[in-house]
């Protein structure tokens, strides 16, 4: 495997993230959830529109994942009023760690991790905090890996559907 390499994106990366954002959440989630719910939600959640406003929004930073080429993962960190919820100056939120699926199990997603990790401390954040699905056994073992433990539970909307988040917390030193 060739090495990966993190980079920040910006508004020009519009459409790798839209691409990236709509290829890993239906590897992920699609075998669980409705063709209805998974279509309203990629509609709703990864429109040119969006992505874009959230690109340029200065509370947001994306970072994509790169094998050479091609973008395999990326990472979108909240702080501020950016962040869906909490909304506490001393956190930062992790709000998405996709990666495609060609590349579970190679790192990637502690790449990006480690990245969140730089990105808290470089903000002087006190802790990083995270909504993760019940049902993503994956997700939860990685995360409670990496430090970090349950505190809280929210509703996330899939289309019209209501799943439970687990919402995670770590406190860095």
């Amino acid at each position: 495997m060739a090495s990966i390499i993190i980079n920040k994106a910006s508004a020009e990366d519009t459409d790798c993230i839209q691409k990236l954002g709509i290829q890993t959440f239906t590897e992920t989630f699609a075998e669980d959830n409705t063709e209805e719910a998974m279509e309203k939600y990629l509609r709703e959640s990864f429109n040119t529109e969006k992505v874009r406003s959230e690109l340029n929004n200065p509370d947001s930073h994306f970072y994509i994942a790169w094998e050479e080429d091609n973008p395999v993962g990326y990472l979108k960190v909240n702080c501020s009023k950016a962040q869906t919820e909490l909304q506490d100056e001393t956190g930062l939120e992790i709000e998405r760690i996709y990666v495609k699926k060609s590349h579970h199990g190679k790192k990637v997603g502690q790449l990006l991790y480690d990245q969140a990790l730089k990105t808290a401390q470089h903000l002087n954040k006190s802790y990083l905090w995270l909504g993760v699905w019940e049902e993503n056994l994956r997700a939860l073992n990685f995360y409670r890996k990496n430090g970090f433990v349950e505190f809280d539970k929210h509703t996330f909307r899939l289309g019209d559907e209501e799943q439970t988040d687990l919402m995670m917390k770590k406190i860095l030193d």
